[in-house]
């Protein structure tokens, strides 16, 4: 059995959280940072039991960037 890192994008949605990880564009949510963050890693270890190696290698994107840059508003 092996391991894999992957990004969790969590932000503030109403009065809970929602968690996306952009390499497998697969979601979650939850009533905090940490357990929008666990259920999202939960989601993915269904994803990884049930999916075929086909799928996975379809839907995988091994490069992901995330940074923030500034835009002029107004």
């Amino acid at each position: 059995m092996s391991s894999m890192k992957f990004t969790a994008i969590i932000e503030r949605e109403g009065d809970g959280y929602v968690s996306l990880c952009p390499e497998l564009d697969i979601a979650s949510q939850g009533n905090s940072v940490e357990q929008a963050r666990d259920n999202l890693r939960e989601a993915l270890e269904l994803f990884f039991e049930s999916a075929s190696p086909e799928e996975i290698k379809q839907r995988l994107h091994d490069e992901v960037f995330v940074t923030q840059f500034e835009v002029v508003v107004g």
